[in-house]
């Protein structure tokens, strides 16, 4: 875990960020979201807003986070659809035909990319790309499955198992889906989403980043994402990981920074000190004696995570989740989000 003097939207020029538990869930503005995303831009941070989602079109994501209050154009979006068209274009002939398994995200993105989206094996296409849909037909599904079966190369747009949903509980998402036609053929995708490293250097092209920042809410997509990329990453706690996930992740999985929402844009991020098995930061102290944490301070109970995050990841397999349950608590903050 690093610190920063400055604020975060000082010390990267641009913010790579998740939408779904970052943004908005569903359709409701995430709160606090959309003031913190225009103060970062008043402060010369770039946003670009990256998503594993690849049923929607860049336009689409653009129309809906305008209407949560976050100005954006088609161009400030990245798409797992978008890495998985340029994927295929780098693979395939100009004018190659694609069985789409999905929605108009992906039809969209291979137009761009000059390649000919199809929904029938009967032509022998030779590739399939899955990617997330609401309406996926078990149809579909069939004909991506044949056309897979006959030897078209199988590309899935992420491996996302559930997504956020809006009014609650987790849906399947479309590394669940993925499954059916690598069951029914025995033949594993190729992922072009997060967190593999086609979308994050598909992000780095399309905006040029310099110092990119991931922002995101999962520990198995973003934070891996950018831990694959070799770039800094905040994790928020306004989508599906709590504080003890965060406590408790292997090495791959840790991130840069933690803040509980976008705020976390606009503000410092102390420096945790480290003297033995004393861990402080702003007013907090974590003493790690073995698996035993002992939690002494006051103040902002984000500075006391960061000091025990930084005491929990000290070894490469973190501590037991009981091991932290005190600690989380003496911060007054929530084992379980």
């Amino acid at each position: 875990m690093k610190g920063s003097d400055r604020p975060l939207s000082e010390a990267y020029d641009v913010a790579l960020l998740d939408l779904d538990g970052v943004v908005y869930v569903g359709q409701r503005p995430v709160p606090a979201a959309a003031e913190s995303l225009a103060k970062a831009r008043a402060a010369g941070q770039r946003l670009a807003f990256v998503t594993n989602n690849a049923s929607r079109t860049p336009s689409a994501v653009a129309a809906l986070l305008n209407d949560v209050g976050v100005p954006a154009h088609a161009d400030d979006v990245v798409t797992s659809a978008q890495a998985a068209a340029r994927l295929l274009a780098e693979r395939l002939p100009a004018g190659s035909e694609v069985l789409v398994v999905g929605g108009m995200g992906l039809r969209h993105a291979l137009y761009a990319r000059g390649l000919r989206p199809v929904s029938v094996a009967s032509g022998r296409p030779p590739a399939v790309v899955q990617g997330y849909d609401p309406r996926l037909s078990y149809g579909l599904l069939s004909e991506g499955a044949q056309a897979v079966s006959m030897g078209a190369l199988f590309v899935g747009s992420n491996r996302d198992l559930t997504i956020p949903g809006g009014d609650g509980p987790l849906h399947p998402g479309n590394g669940a889906l993925l499954r059916v036609i690598s069951s029914a053929t025995g033949v594993e995708p190729i992922v072009t989403g997060k967190p593999e490293r086609p979308l994050h250097h598909e992000s780095i092209l399309r905006t040029g980043a310099e110092r990119p920042l991931v922002v995101g809410d999962r520990l198995d997509t973003d934070i891996e994402g950018a831990f694959n990329g070799g770039a800094d990453s905040l994790l928020v706690f306004t989508g599906v990981t709590d504080h003890m996930q965060a406590l408790t992740a292997p090495p791959n999985h840790r991130p840069t920074y933690l803040a509980h929402d976008l705020t976390g844009l606009l503000v410092p991020h102390p420096e945790v000190a480290r003297d033995g098995g004393r861990y402080s930061c702003g007013g907090w102290t974590v003493t790690r004696d073995g698996d035993l944490f002992d939690v002494t301070g006051s103040g902002e109970p984000y500075d006391g995570l960061r000091a025990l995050a930084s005491a929990a990841w000290q070894d490469a397999a973190p501590p037991a989740a009981e091991a932290l349950s005190g600690a989380l608590g003496a911060l007054g903050l929530p084992r379980l989000r």
